[in-house]
């Protein structure tokens, strides 16, 4: 697992911000994903592709190379190991006709007196590029070097664990021992214990799943590791359904029994710093939706007086304080990824 310092970023040592370099990184996820779902790729290879992009910039400064270009071969390269590749023809064209009718949006907006006008619709889908002209015969050739470079730069790990199969696990783990409950003035509260538990159940796997999907726009997943995040994205759910710990305390009821705290250095330290890693991931996290949907800037803001009270030691009293403003989940929650069980050699081949 490569865990950087994401104040060492070859982006960084070359005069970028860590503002825009940033910016760079959730904005093209943000295109690997639209993408993707152009592609019919399973969420688990859009997520994949997302880990190889960060773990090229962590090697590589945005100044060196066409971020774009880098997406797409990570694309190609993540359709590949999950066992869904597509023709490298068909996603050239559809990410080359993404970007294009990204510019041309970009340059609409920009105009003088165009914002906030109705009359200015969304442009046409671009032409598709000649397969048999300059234009695309070179990008393909950039792209498929491009894919040669990443395999190298992250040293053909290609298989990633991703969170998913971490907060299926901690949620049922967490249900079966009965440690969470609703809060007193949560509508669920009500409902008779069977129905409430399969409601918990349901409603807290679509909602990790959405923030686990959020995080790949960000660098976490280069900063911690799979397992770490899949907490955090549980905490948040239970934050904004308005699900509470029987005991009152966070801390214990998410990091008893874990796998940090089993090796070593004593588990009130080790508690400590499970804590720490899981506020620095949902302010993260509480970031990244701030700037994504103003509508839920009220609820981040309700987030961070929440994680303050946690790591003051408050419990369980900041777990209600964002439940009257939800975050919406995903549309669509993505499929669960292939099971653990799958063939590590099957997963590999890229050729």
């Amino acid at each position: 697992m490569l865990l950087v310092d994401i104040g060492q970023l070859p982006s960084l040592k070359k005069g970028m911000s860590s503002e825009e370099e940033a910016s760079k990184r959730r904005k093209t996820c943000r295109f690997i994903e639209e993408a993707g779902r152009r592609l019919k790729l399973p969420r688990v290879a859009i997520s994949t592709a997302e880990v190889f992009f960060h773990r090229f910039y962590a090697r590589h400064a945005f100044q060196e190379h066409d971020r774009f270009e880098v997406a797409v071969a990570a694309l190609v390269l993540a359709a590949k190991t999950e066992e869904a590749p597509k023709k490298l023809n068909t996603v050239l064209q559809v990410c080359h006709g993404l970007k294009t009718k990204g510019q041309q949006m970009g340059r609409l907006s920009a105009r003088p007196g165009d914002a906030g006008n109705s009359g200015v619709g969304e442009p046409s889908d671009p032409p598709p590029l000649d397969t048999k002209g300059e234009e695309f015969l070179k990008l393909k050739e950039r792209v498929l070097l491009l894919e040669r470079i990443i395999l190298h730069t992250i040293g053909f790990e290609l298989s990633i664990d991703h969170p998913y199969r971490f907060f299926v696990e901690q949620i049922k783990k967490l249900l079966q021992g009965r440690k969470l409950r609703y809060a007193k003035d949560s509508s669920s509260e009500s409902l008779d214990p069977q129905a409430a538990r399969k409601k918990m159940f349901n409603d807290l796997v679509q909602y990790s799943m959405s923030t686990a999907n959020d995080s790949y726009q960000t660098s976490l997943c280069l900063q911690y590791g799979p397992r770490q995040i899949a907490t955090a994205c549980v905490f948040l759910a239970c934050m904004f359904l308005g699900i509470e710990p029987e005991n009152g305390d966070w801390k214990t009821t998410l990091f008893e029994g874990s796998s940090s705290s089993a090796q070593g250095g004593g588990p009130e330290r080790d508690h400590d710093e499970d804590l720490e890693a899981l506020v620095n991931i949902c302010a993260q996290i509480g970031d990244l939706l701030s700037d994504k949907k103003s509508s839920e800037r009220d609820a981040v803001r309700k987030l961070r007086a929440a994680l303050k009270h946690l790591r003051n030691g408050a419990g369980a009293g900041a777990a209600s304080g964002c439940s009257r403003s939800p975050l919406p989940p995903s549309p669509r929650p993505p499929p669960p990824p292939p099971p653990p069980g799958a063939s590590p050699a099957k997963r590999r081949k890229v050729a």
